[in-house]
């Protein structure tokens, strides 16, 4: 009989989800390991390997991903550095930030605590994400952090959705957040986007670790509370269980969607794209050889590479009719540029450029 304790479900599916995403960041020439116990392996000795850098807010997401990233990345080669953002926006917030490194330090990890001004912005919401993803930036550069991992989860991904559907963002919202993206030329990892906010909760039991509940998570004042509490439950209780999977599912099936389009634009652009003296130009017969779905996002990649700006669906579609619908139209003003037709070519030229637009 095998004498080792079974492992639980929740901390197995959390592990797993983390070793695949880690799979990549692996230190060469790493010898075999035994199988994974229920305890995280010893790390007394000092470590050498690269490192991975953990976002910990110390809730039940952060916290079950912190504890799996510290029990997969050493029999990979790789150290890990939590980093705990402490965003002075409610009391006691330096406790909770000290006891969420704490706990990571028990796993041994090493710990970082982060205090940041959030300042004037846009909303509290916008204002902390900005400061919080500015401190995690920064560490990651101080340490040499070969990945940063995030604890977003599937419940995460369905309420990003029915947030961007809700504003008719488009399919790029509707995308949700990416398993793999990029953080100022470092890998951001989201491991635990095919994993329920429920069961890094019961990881967290199992474990006996101790998450803070954050007091926002339940303010009905901020609209993903909302989708949270009201909407997803009346959802499910109304078209049956599995909703937040499906739009999980959606989210994944639009990412390829987009990626495919995006190699569609890149090799378009190359034939049809040149530069102008104070900007950019297309060629209008070619865009108006395209499928609009493809025009339009010519239209906006354009626009985001040369002037990183993002144009809303009525400002792309305005654009547009000076492919499709031209009737001497003058120029466009759009955020960062002008678009204006000139003969066969549809030129964007920067905001400041108004000789070049004859103003």
């Amino acid at each position: 009989m095998d004498p080792r304790p079974s492992l639980d479900p929740a901390v197995a599916a959390v592990r797993l989800a983390v070793r695949q995403a880690l799979a990549p960041f692996a230190a060469p020439a790493m010898p075999e390991t035994a199988p994974a116990r229920d305890t995280a392996p010893a790390s007394d000795a000092p470590g050498t390997g690269p490192i991975v850098l953990v976002a910990l807010s110390g809730g039940a997401d952060s916290l079950a991903l912190a504890s799996a990233v510290a029990f997969e990345a050493p029999k990979r080669g790789l150290r890990v550095t939590t980093i705990t953002v402490d965003h002075g926006l409610q009391a006691g917030s330096a406790e909770v930030a000290a006891r969420a490194a704490a706990q990571a330090a028990a796993m041994g990890a090493d710990t970082l605590v982060a205090t940041v001004d959030v300042g004037e912005g846009p909303g509290p919401e916008a204002s902390a994400r900005a400061a919080r993803y500015a401190a995690i930036t920064d560490a990651a550069a101080d340490v040499g952090a070969v990945a940063i991992l995030l604890g977003h989860t599937l419940d995460d991904q369905a309420e990003t959705i029915l947030l961007g559907l809700a504003r008719g963002s488009g399919s790029a919202s509707l995308q949700g957040m990416a398993a793999t993206s990029d953080l100022d030329g470092i890998p951001l990892l989201r491991p635990l986007l095919g994993v329920r906010r429920e069961t890094t909760r019961l990881a967290c039991a199992a474990q006996h670790l101790d998450p803070w509940d954050d007091p926002h998570n339940t303010d009905p004042r901020f609209s993903r509370v909302r989708v949270r509490q009201r909407v997803l439950p009346v959802l499910e209780a109304e078209l049956g269980p599995g909703i937040a999977e499906a739009l999980a599912r959606t989210a994944e099936q639009l990412r390829e969607d987009a990626d495919a389009f995006d190699d569609m634009v890149n090799e378009t652009i190359e034939d049809i794209v040149e530069h102008a003296e104070a900007g950019i130009s297309v060629s209008v017969p070619a865009l108006a050889a395209n499928p609009a779905a493809l025009r339009h996002r010519i239209i906006r990649h354009v626009v985001a590479s040369e002037f990183g700006e993002s144009l809303t669906r009525a400002q792309t579609l305005e654009v547009a009719r000076l492919v499709t619908e031209w009737r001497g139209q003058g120029p466009i003003d759009l955020p960062g540029c002008r678009a204006r037709r000139l003969g066969s070519r549809l030129e964007f030229v920067a905001r400041d450029a108004e000789a070049a637009l004859g103003g």
